[in-house]
């Protein structure tokens, strides 16, 4: 079975391990369901396109819900296409949940990173900053020369200048799955994830790590 699911990020709370606080990140992960599927003989890569969270056919467009009455499934408000090697375990309109996963397995996840706006090289690449004293008049923050002589006359690719911060997408490997609870759909998964509370996660699992809790 596929070992990828799709959640909210409810928040972070904490729980205790033998005497240690441990970070908590909670998410309501799934159910999803498998709206289609590519294969690598017809469409040049194997697949499978996965929904999660229902939402009314009015709110959606006529293509995209006879997209969803060709798979025979619940028009879905989020879609996200799952590269995948076991193409043959699944079916269009299979469901899956959190009991794909158990306690100790070790996750990537996936998400768009809070966006900060415009920053400057402080906030942004973690420069030390100007002078505070001996003279330095509105210098404190500013990131300093940023260009060469007259060879090259040019700034090159790659120089870290002020700029948007933040609202792309980062994955966090090898999370700690630390509990399981099937009747509420939530994964309990150790350390911070990325996003804001309410965005939308992609949880895969790592295959071959899983750590046994001594």
């Amino acid at each position: 079975m596929m070992e990828v699911i799709l959640g909210k990020k409810v928040g972070m709370t904490q729980l205790f391990d033998k005497d240690a606080l441990v970070p908590i990140a909670v998410v309501a992960a799934g159910p999803c369901k498998v709206i289609q599927k590519k294969t690598e003989k017809k469409d040049g890569y194997n697949a499978i396109q996965l929904g999660f969270g229902e939402i009314k056919k009015s709110r959606i467009t006529k293509p995209l819900l006879g997209h969803f009455k060709k798979g025979g499934v619940i028009p879905q408000r989020y879609l996200k296409e799952v590269r995948t090697d076991d193409i043959d375990q699944v079916e269009v309109g299979d469901e899956i949940k959190v009991n794909i996963f158990k306690e100790g397995d070790l996750v990537d996840v996936s998400g768009i990173s809070k966006g900060k706006g415009f920053a400057g090289v402080m906030k942004r690449h973690n420069f030390k900053g100007g002078p505070a004293s001996h003279g330095a008049k509105q210098w404190h923050r500013r990131p300093g020369s940023i260009g060469a002589s007259s060879d090259p006359s040019r700034v090159f690719k790659g120089k870290k200048m002020p700029g948007r911060m933040g609202g792309g997408k980062v994955t966090v490997r090898n999370l700690m799955v630390v509990k399981v609870d099937e009747k509420r759909d939530f994964l309990l998964i150790k350390g911070a994830l990325p996003g804001k509370n309410g965005g939308l996660l992609t949880i895969k699992k790592v295959k071959n790590t899983l750590v046994e809790k001594g």
